[in-house]
């Protein structure tokens, strides 16, 4: 299990009232502001305008600033073998590619965080091979996110923090062994407003 975002995590648990600010100078945050992400420990900061230059804008910097665009992937299609060899044990997943050690991984969200599944080169290679919208990703910052619990399915790539978001939103509403209602609700809008805030892109599935 991935320990990176549970500080980001804990942040979207509290839903704390006081103003947020900036985690590198104090500066006072409004509702939409930058988040950066340290590579190494893959934890999640957030971070006023001039910091993200500061950290962000040079060779060898510590942290790497997150993208805000969403794309969603309306002609991706993806075969039940394919998702069966990724091996992901439920319908919901995300992948980026991790350059501290130059492999894609696959996370997927359940209610103690993101959980990693053991992601082979082949399969990955396979899905990837057909899809250049998957090499255009930015490495550790941006994911391919993956929703299979519906019909039809959906494909986005989106900036990390989204993945988290989501991670946290299960975590904060998973009741009983099968979720409850709660956590669905909050899964079915998550996506609702991914939506809204994406960008098709479109694509042959074999370009």
């Amino acid at each position: 299990m991935t320990q990176g975002p549970l500080p980001f995590l804990n942040r979207i648990a509290r839903k704390s009232p006081t103003e947020e600010r900036c985690e590198l100078c104090s500066a006072s945050l409004g509702p939409v502001h930058q988040h950066l992400l340290d590579p190494n420990t893959r934890q999640i900061v957030c971070s006023c305008d001039g910091c993200a230059v500061l950290f962000c804008g040079q060779a060898g910097a510590h942290y790497l600033r997150v993208p805000r665009r969403i794309r969603s992937l309306p002609d991706f299609q993806m075969a039940d073998l394919q998702w069966e060899a990724l091996m992901i044990p439920i319908s919901l997943a995300f992948f980026y590619r991790d350059s501290t050690v130059d492999r894609v991984r696959a996370m997927y969200p359940s209610p103690a965080g993101a959980i990693e599944s053991l992601l082979t080169l082949e399969s990955w290679s396979e899905i990837a091979a057909e899809h250049p919208a998957l090499a255009k990703m930015e490495a550790d910052v941006e994911t391919f996110l993956v929703n299979r619990v519906g019909t039809p399915a959906d494909y986005y790539i989106v900036p990390i923090d989204e993945c988290y978001r989501l991670v946290g939103l299960i975590r904060m509403h998973w009741r009983g062994l099968s979720g409850g209602a709660e956590v669905w609700k909050e899964i079915h809008q998550f996506f609702a407003d991914l939506k809204t805030r994406s960008v098709e892109v479109r694509e042959s599935a074999h370009a």
